[in-house]
């Protein structure tokens, strides 16, 4: 196939092109800098201008296109210490995904979307699933898999990714902002006793995971990235301390706000996620390292002090 692919110079992105390529399909990269479309040409794929606040780019793309991966996600909300800019972007995920549909409309070019494996959990305590969609979950996230329902209905083929914390040895997902947050307040911290955990997977894993979502083309599938179905915070917050050499501590449900800014709202979240359903529909074997054993292998800096 012929795929566009949005995020295409992205941590996951950048993952998914030679995934692709390597099994025989064409690369068609979404990207708005001459950067990246250098990066692109060098990793085989073909370039095409534009960005996720440009819809006719993206109708374009897709038009050009066998079939559709959008990675692509606006990162700027993490870190502004603003929910409403989380709100904002994703909002703006829904008209990108309502724009990649409009070109696709009629035909049975699969598209796969992105969401976050937090939307399945329907029970506190209890794993996520790919068989459970809230429409009125809090996570604003959901705006992408609601998009995603609303141009199946006019003839798309959509299926959706779900991701935990996506890893290798140099990015983590939300626990690159932690490992920020611990560097800047020298100290790494979880919440209450830190049994809560959050699920992760290899970045080439996912990578692997969206090429046979792609290649399978199943009509309102849900699949979850998930390797690790949840990882302890206070593991995480212990590894953290050990690399940066600072002190391990657990904060009151009061406290994390003015340690974690706006990494709170999530830090004391128990997301669990299974994949077992995943695992048997597309036959898919994680095996690539885990969140901790990254985290262990990451170059840490020879101190904080300063």
């Amino acid at each position: 196939m012929r795929v566009f692919l949005t995020g295409a110079t992205g941590f996951i992105g950048s993952a998914i092109i030679p995934e692709l390529i390597n099994a025989g399909h064409q690369v068609l990269g979404l990207t708005r800098s001459d950067a990246g479309a250098q990066s692109l040409i060098a990793a085989g794929a073909e370039v095409h201008r534009g960005s996720l606040e440009d819809p006719d780019s993206l109708r374009d793309g897709a038009a050009q296109s066998d079939g559709v991966i959008h990675c692509a996600f606006d990162h700027s909300a993490f870190g502004a210490n603003d929910f409403s800019k989380f709100l904002e972007v994703c909002e703006k995920d829904r008209r990108a995904i309502e724009a990649l549909g409009d070109a696709l409309r009629g035909s049975d070019r699969p598209l796969v979307i992105t969401s976050g494996t937090g939307i399945g959990n329907a029970v506190p305590g209890q794993p996520a699933t790919e068989d459970h969609f809230d429409t009125n979950h809090p996570n604003p996230r959901k705006a992408s898999e609601v998009a995603g329902a609303s141009v199946s209905e006019h003839g798309v083929n959509v299926s959706v990714v779900r991701l935990p914390q996506v890893h290798n040895t140099v990015k983590q997902g939300l626990i690159t902002y932690a490992v920020q947050v611990a560097r800047e307040k020298r100290a790494s911290a979880y919440i209450g006793e830190g049994l809560n955990r959050w699920p992760a997977a290899h970045v080439l894993d996912v990578a692997h995971l969206y090429r046979l979502a792609l290649e399978k083309r199943e009509p309102g599938s849900r699949y979850n990235a998930v390797a690790e179905e949840g990882v302890l915070m206070r593991e995480i917050a212990e590894v953290i301390g050990r690399g940066l050499k600072v002190p391990v501590v657990s904060l009151s449900e009061e406290q994390a706000p003015a340690h974690f800014g706006w990494l709170a709202m999530f830090a004391g979240f128990d997301m669990p996620a299974s994949s077992a359903q995943t695992r048997q529909r597309l036959d898919w074997k994680p095996t690539g390292p885990g969140l901790i054993a990254d985290l262990e292998q990451m170059r840490w800096p020879e101190s904080v002090t300063h």
